[in-house]
């Protein structure tokens, strides 16, 4: 009997672009998609949290939300650019001296790094005041498998860009930091794909502190979550879990494209 050969479809992929303009356009309206969503997760917490992502044209650039500004108002148009010296140059809000301190030192320190999210998030704070990295307890988990970091050293507010260097040190070429006693950053080749590691690194932050109230949590082995960590943790990977979400907001609240 003749073997019945079956050709797998393409995995999707990032888009590309024409041009800048078409590009800033794009990571725009993914900034502030992801952060509706932050609110619609919960994930503020006052003034705090921000997204960044770089300016396609001139990298050292970033667009951020602007500081003082609810999450779930943000549209494209409100959207704030700021410069290698903190300096807004492009819209009429301040910016956030933390998002400023910590971010401008992570894009700095990693060009791979198109954007960054860091939120108080309930969950990821409370699992950053124990000063552990989180174990490999359920297959999303994996994704941070020997990915992810710990900056143990809490200070106070970041407003230091000095600060943000160490955290930046810290960070080194994971996609995620836990900052003690402060909550996660996540970072990405794409806008989607920061973001998407932010809102499952929180769901797995919930996951270990209800498994380890219940009870005593069994790990995954180390060689199982090596292999699970490359079928769920790579960069397309994050990337294309977050289309649906943006797909839902936007239809939901088109608002957030003006």
């Amino acid at each position: 009997m003749q073997a019945i050969s079956v050709q797998k479809p393409n995995a999707p992929q990032p888009p590309t672009f024409s041009s800048i303009t078409e590009e800033r356009l794009h990571r725009k309206q993914r900034l502030a998609a992801a952060l509706r969503l932050f609110s619609r997760y919960g994930f503020d917490e006052g003034i705090a949290g921000h997204i960044t992502a770089r300016d396609p044209e001139t990298p050292e650039h970033f667009w951020v939300n602007p500081f003082g500004m609810h999450f779930g108002l943000i549209r494209v148009s409100d959207l704030i650019l700021v410069n290698q010296e903190g300096e807004v140059i492009i819209g009429d809000r301040p910016v956030n001296r933390a998002a400023f301190a910590i971010h401008s030192q992570i894009h700095a320190a990693r060009p791979d790094a198109v954007a960054a999210a860091h939120a108080h998030s309930i969950y990821g704070k409370s699992w950053s005041s124990l000063g552990r990295l989180l174990d490999p307890l359920t297959q999303d988990a994996c994704s941070f498998y020997q990915d992810h970091s710990l900056f143990d050293d809490y200070t106070g507010v970041v407003l230091d860009p000095q600060e943000g260097q160490r955290i930046a040190q810290t960070l080194g070429k994971h996609k995620a930091i836990i900052l003690k006693n402060h909550g996660l950053l996540t970072v990405g080749h794409t806008v989607d794909e920061a973001v998407w590691w932010f809102i499952t690194m929180e769901r797995s932050c919930q996951a270990q502190l209800l498994a380890e109230a219940a009870g005593k949590p069994s790990p995954i082995k180390h060689e199982y979550a090596e292999i699970a960590h490359s079928q769920v943790g790579s960069h397309n990977l994050g990337w294309f879990s977050f289309q649906p979400l943006y797909e839902m907001v936007v239809r939901q609240e088109p608002d957030l494209l003006e």
